[in-house]
């Protein structure tokens, strides 16, 4: 189920999501519904993130590269 939502945006952010339509031939909903997912992913991590940093810290976990050697 999809409900609409309606929002105002700066006319420079209008052009600048617009120019990246055309020039990935994305519909400009498409290219605003793929962005505010990838938003709201990114959020997500960081949130996730914040709450297990001091878990692999104390883990001795500090880098990537930490996290894949332990895997």
């Amino acid at each position: 189920m999809s409900e609409s939502l309606n929002i105002r945006i700066p006319n420079d952010l209008r052009s600048a999501l617009a120019a990246i339509s055309k020039a990935e031939h994305v519909p400009l909903r498409d290219l605003v519904r793929e962005s505010l997912r990838e938003f709201v992913a990114i959020r997500r991590f960081r949130r996730l993130r914040k709450k297990v940093l001091p878990l692999a810290e104390a883990q001795g976990l500090l880098t990537d590269e930490d996290v894949f050697k332990a895997l």
